[in-house]
């Protein structure tokens, strides 16, 4: 009987997990996760600190022995270290289990910077359930909040701290919001649109140092263009990094994240990775690239599956999906939104409509894409980048006019974009 072991109970695992014994009825499966809790999604957590959802609402299975009855077994421990040779997890409480096969989705961490006064007990990242109470006990109406990073996460993040009433200010390194997601145009819009909605926000600011206030529980915060930001609350959400210290001088290959091929198999033959621990190929250019977004994971991790329990799969490039809600206003990007050099490309931007659209080209394939506050565009973007859609003529109309996009989807995308689902494991 074949033994696999998951390390990871997030989205990535859990799905592992679930394809493993779809594949293999027989085999053993362990799940390793490494907080008290049931598997859940971080991406929820949010809608937790909205009210919209209760606690229950983050998990990622509802149903009552779910696991149990799939015969997968969860254990609670974090990975210190993986032995290859003896195929087993070094657990930290000094535990180890055997395997197999190993997929490795361990995800990301959050990043804390080195800023004096970040041990302060009213500063936290809003990473785990256990975050998101502490986060819910103090974020209360009028509270005072510095939020610290408006990339994708803390975007979303902004949007709960603002549904719970609190003054909020957001300092963002980059030059603009969402600067990993969004083009410098989109992301002043977005900046604009939260200082409409009573948000405060720096840009190409960042905070030097905390420390305590006159008041019982205040933090100041010195920003790097010279201002002061006194709150009651201080939110980290600088960014993430993949969860992967553990595997130092394990021997498998780990640069930026786990280093893996197409088949989701690292360096080690039967030890597997999934999710936003990896760096995978890139859809378009085939480089390998970290892309930390859920349904890579989610594609990432049936491949691995299906590879682990001895079949054949193969996941055709990791490529950035991004759709975000601020405070109302939706945004997406896809691909290679940035663009590439000596590609063509067209922005159509409508400020005080707070529409904007951006298209990217290599040939006449779009390779990435950005859109604020046109949603009816959302699919046909997607489609037209997963699909590698072959435009001809209509690349031209494109660049004249990129808002004629649904039409140049119907017109060239006659079942491209099912020809890539093709080669996708559902």
């Amino acid at each position: 009987m074949m033994k696999h072991v998951i390390i990871g109970n997030g989205p990535a695992g859990v799905v592992a997990a679930e394809t493993l014994r779809k594949a293999d009825p027989k085999a053993d499966i362990t799940l390793v996760g490494d907080e008290p809790e049931p598997p859940y999604s971080r991406m929820a957590i949010p809608y937790f600190l909205m009210g919209n959802i209760v606690e229950e609402g983050t998990h990622l299975r509802k149903n009552k022995g779910h696991f149990e009855n799939l015969k997968i077994k969860l254990v609670r421990g974090r990975a210190a270290a993986i032995d290859v040779k003896g195929r087993s997890v070094k657990l930290q409480d000094g535990a180890a289990v055997s395997f197999d096969r190993l997929l490795i989705a361990t995800g990301s961490k959050p990043i804390r910077p080195p800023i004096a006064g970040m041990d302060a007990p009213n500063v936290h990242t809003c990473w785990t359930l256990e975050d998101a109470r502490a986060i819910a006990r103090q974020a209360k109406s009028g509270t005072r909040v510095l939020q610290i990073g408006a990339g994708f996460i803390g975007c979303i993040i902004m949007e709960a701290l603002a549904a719970r009433g609190t003054q909020l200010t957001v300092v963002e390194m980059g030059d603009r919001m969402v600067p990993r997601m969004m083009t410098e145009k989109a992301g002043n819009m977005i900046r604009r649109w939260c200082e409409h909605k009573g948000v405060r926000v720096y840009t190409g600011a960042g905070v030097a140092s905390l420390r305590a206030g006159a008041k019982a529980g205040e933090l100041v915060a010195k920003l790097s263009n010279g201002q002061e930001v006194a709150a009651d609350l201080v939110i980290c959400a600088a960014g993430v990094a993949p969860n992967a210290d553990f595997l130092k001088g394990s021997g498998i290959a780990v640069e930026r994240g786990i280093r893996v091929d197409g088949t989701m198999q690292t360096s080690v033959p039967g030890i597997y990775a999934a999710g936003d621990v990896t760096e995978a190929a890139d859809f378009h250019s085939g480089k390998p690239v970290l892309n930390a977004i859920q349904p890579n994971a989610a594609d990432q991790a049936r491949v691995a599956a299906i590879n682990m329990a001895g079949g054949q799969a193969s996941q055709p490039g990791s490529m950035a999906i991004n759709v975000l809600d601020t405070l109302g206003l939706i945004s997406a990007s896809f691909g290679r939104w940035w663009g590439e050099a000596g590609g063509e490309s067209v922005e159509r931007v409508d400020e005080k409509g707070y529409k904007y659209l951006s298209l990217q080209f290599k040939g006449d394939v779009l390779i990435g894409a950005t859109s604020i506050g046109l949603t009816d565009h959302v699919g046909v973007l997607r489609g037209l980048t997963f699909g590698r859609v072959r435009l001809g003529e209509w690349k031209e109309r494109l660049l004249a006019d990129p808002t004629r996009v649904m039409e140049a989807y119907l017109a060239c995308a006659q079942g491209a974009e099912t020809r890539y689902l093709g080669t996708r494991p559902v």
